[in-house]
């Protein structure tokens, strides 16, 4: 795919969606980064249900910590994988404390460090938090990239590493919103939208839906 067809896909998708955001409900760093540690295969739509009672008794380090591990258990237990999660979010709490000032640190390289942070989760918070210029590559994003042809690769990493290359810097602030919200809707992984798709004509995929 050559550089005017990618302008042009994030034109449109510009176009259609000029101030795109996180479907994730929060109000600080904090909350965003407790709520993309627990959105690790479970739904936005869960997440929020569960964050809604959370942060209103624990919204900071301080709060979640005191509330403890078994109390957070019994806030996000219809979440997957939620023993783990908890377990993993008491530490970043006591970390954040302990080495950060009970602030969310605005570099990939602490991030990664919290318990339970990885590369996907510190670029949505680098991102959304921040505005730094990162994109994270969910499924919905590498099924999209590779899709369209407008990165393809093999490894998660090697899709985001093309994204940057190849996205227009104009577009790098909001093509990760962009992209995941295509997929989640538009581009869907059993059956794609192609009849409501703003891109149809500039992508590479030969099964177009009617």
């Amino acid at each position: 795919m050559n550089a005017h067809r990618r302008h042009e896909i994030f034109r449109r998708l510009q176009a259609a969606n000029p101030h795109p955001s996180t479907e994730l409900v929060y109000r600080t760093p904090f909350q965003l980064l407790v709520a993309v540690v627990l959105s690790a295969q479970a739904t936005d739509k869960g997440v929020n249900q569960a964050t809604q009672t959370l942060f209103a008794v624990a919204d900071t380090p301080e709060r979640m910590l005191a509330l403890g591990e078994e109390g957070l258990k019994a806030h996000i237990r219809r979440i997957g994988l939620y023993q783990t999660k908890a377990r993993n979010l008491i530490a970043t709490c006591r970390l954040l404390l302990e080495a950060h000032g009970g602030e969310v640190p605005r570099e990939r390289a602490a991030l990664e460090r919290l318990p339970g942070v990885g590369r996907k989760t510190a670029n949505v918070v680098l991102n959304t938090a921040f505005g730094q210029p990162t994109i994270a590559v969910d499924t919905h994003i590498f099924r999209v990239a590779n899709r369209t042809g407008l990165a393809p690769g093999k490894t998660v990493l090697e899709v985001e590493r093309k994204l940057m290359r190849h996205v227009p810097r104009e577009f790098h602030q909001h093509a990760h919103h962009w992209l995941i919200l295509h997929g989640r809707y538009v581009c869907k992984a059993r059956k794609p939208d192609c009849g409501a798709c703003v891109i149809r004509d500039l992508c590479d995929y030969r099964e177009k839906t009617a």
